[in-house]
């Protein structure tokens, strides 16, 4: 089964810190994002492999954009 991470505001993506076939746990970042001078780490929020990343960095996400999708283990 698949999983996709969105985003849940209006936010610059500052680093990317996962790629396609890392294997990642619910604690695990993903993206982080800066929004009003803040670091907001995106969690990956299910275990499995990382498929596709849907952002690259210096992009700007909206609430809703999807950020990653996991095959979940």
């Amino acid at each position: 089964m698949t999983h996709t991470v969105l985003a849940e505001l209006v936010a610059n993506v500052l680093k990317v810190t996962a790629k396609p076939g890392d294997t990642v746990g619910p604690a695990d970042t993903l993206v982080i994002l800066e929004s009003m001078k803040m670091e907001i780490p995106v969690l990956a929020e299910v275990a499995g492999t990382v498929t596709d990343l849907k952002v690259v960095e210096g992009e700007v996400v909206r609430d809703g954009d999807p950020i990653a999708v996991i095959e979940e283990i």
